[in-house]
């Protein structure tokens, strides 16, 4: 049974940054809406409420039901978790005078309260918040103020509940994993066992008892995602998983026949199927995004139906499926509500009689990544950027056409290309190019062209929930340009996007 920390959400942008902080410190975590708390076990050993763009003092805010943790779990609150705290026991909140934002200098009121143990007094802790706490009920203790906000942080007397007004989950808070560390260990008594090693161990054990004899089908992509999941199936199942990797016409340069070629040293039983043509079929004159997700993701679906169909003894349909994916597509009220739709999130359809099961539905990237580097995945996928399920067709605005994804594949593996011989690929987390639905005026020669705009994107980040744009060598982009203008046929000029996520995302659709 692996312990672990409940995660309620109440729509915050910082959530996910909660959980990240808590997998850091080797302990298992879970987000579930604020409306969708799941029975509770003995492996949670506390509970944490998030933060939330919205207010207690609005018409009907977000009110979970708490009957079954606050006073029975060690719960922590954190701004508006804090506020719900305060407000629905019989505390006040009220509109600050002056809204506090950005960093504050936490002055420690009490010591000895256990989150606070070794924090030092005066250190900066991150503010984002419009209301603040007016009064709190007689068995609240004020045990930490900043010169602005009188209620920082409060405990309940009898209590292990704690709360704090300010941020500790985001980096700009100096002792706020130190703050989190104190929860988790010193007050929820955590043992911090969660470690790749230990993941290994309990997924295959898990799927050993979850498959048994049956055979599964795996999507492979060439990325590390679905790689290491099948790493995992093999070593509980071993010849009972057929692999299939699908050419779907929207891949990198060449990517297709270099993957199969890396899968044949991974003892892996892999099969290679050509789809182009039925996913050009079904993306014709498609150029809403959502749609052309959907749309991918049928034909997906229909290309493994077809291939279990062959293989009649198949039970199970294996996915890379990671939390990210699970949380983008959960719809929670606030921020967190559903980005977009994720084509192997949220089960198959009636006519399809396979079975899903997704071993990685538990990490972020990186610790996928951790994962991959244990079972001793190969050093060419492990550190491979991540690349959509949807493929180029994302990275193509509006209509699909086979032109276009020549150009964009051209255009990707130049960038691509040029980040590894300028030894920044690792230094990138993910890096594509777009192609965008504009022409421009330019001059070839004596010539004028009317041609297309491509933008390039390179980020860095942890896991995808938050990311920036890389400050890529002004002479590396200026050679990368001049490459593409002069040997892609059809692309005139290239732009450099340097947006952050948020509030842009990684990828433009």
């Amino acid at each position: 049974m692996q312990e672990q920390i409940l995660i309620i959400d109440f729509g915050s942008q910082f959530t996910q940054l909660i959980a990240r902080r808590l997998r850091e410190l080797n302990v298992y975590c879970e987000i579930h809406p604020y409306n969708k708390i799941p029975q509770l076990s003995a492996d949670i050993k506390g509970v944490i409420l998030s933060g939330s763009p919205h207010s207690v003092r609005e018409e009907n805010p977000p009110k979970p039901d708490l009957s079954a943790i606050k006073g029975k779990l060690p719960l922590l609150g954190l701004c508006y978790g804090a506020q719900y705290l305060a407000h629905f026991y019989g505390g006040e909140v009220g509109k600050s005078s002056s809204r506090e934002y950005g960093r504050a200098h936490l002055e420690i009121k009490d010591p000895n309260v256990p989150v606070f143990k070794d924090v030092l007094t005066d250190s900066v802790v991150w503010m984002s918040h419009a209301d603040t706490i007016l009064n709190i009920p007689s068995n609240f203790k004020v045990i930490a103020s900043t010169h602005d906000v009188k209620v920082a942080a409060f405990a309940i007397e009898g209590e292990e509940t704690f709360a704090l007004q300010f941020h500790p989950e985001v980096y700009h808070s100096a002792e706020g994993t130190k703050i989190l560390k104190n929860f988790v260990y010193g007050v929820c008594k955590c043992k911090g066992d969660w470690t790749p090693d230990s993941f290994i161990d309990t997924t295959i054990s898990g799927l050993k008892k979850q498959l048994g004899d049956d055979k599964v089908i795996l999507g492979l992509s060439g990325g590390v995602d679905s790689s290491v999941a099948a790493l995992l199936l093999h070593k509980a199942i071993g010849k009972n998983l057929h692999c299939i990797f699908v050419d779907n016409g929207l891949l990198r340069k060449n990517e297709f026949e270099s993957v199969l070629e890396s899968y044949k040293h991974m003892g892996l039983n892999v099969k290679g199927v050509n789809a182009k043509a039925k996913f050009y079929e079904a993306l014709n004159g498609v150029s809403d995004p959502e749609k052309k997700r959907k749309a991918i993701g049928k034909v997906f679906i229909d290309v493994f139906d077809q291939e279990s169909k062959l293989d009649k003894e198949a039970t199970w349909l294996a996915q890379g499926t990671i939390y990210p994916d699970v949380i983008e597509s959960v719809s929670v009220k606030g921020p967190s509500a559903t980005i977009k739709s994720h084509h192997n999130v949220g089960g198959l359809p009636d006519y399809m009689k396979l079975k899903v099961v997704e071993p990685l539905r538990s990490l972020f990237k990186d610790e996928v990544r951790r994962v991959g580097k244990a079972l001793g995945l190969e050093e060419n996928i492990l550190n491979r950027h991540p690349f959509p399920g949807p493929g180029l067709a994302i990275r193509i605005l509006g209509e699909i056409t086979e032109e276009k994804v020549r150009i964009i594949q051209e255009v990707d593996a130049i960038f691509i290309d040029g980040l590894k011989s300028h030894n920044l690929y690792k230094e990138v987390w993910q890096a594509g190019a777009i192609f965008l639905p504009i022409q421009s005026v330019g001059v070839m020669g004596d010539e004028r062209t009317y041609e297309s705009v491509v933008a390039l994107r390179a980020v860095s980040s942890t896991d995808g929930m938050t990311a920036d744009w890389c400050h890529l060598p002004y002479e590396f982009l200026a050679k990368v340009s001049s490459d593409i203008i002069n040997k892609v046929k059809g692309v005139n000029r290239v732009v450099y996007d340097i947006s952050s996520k948020p509030p842009a995302t990684i990828e433009w659709e």
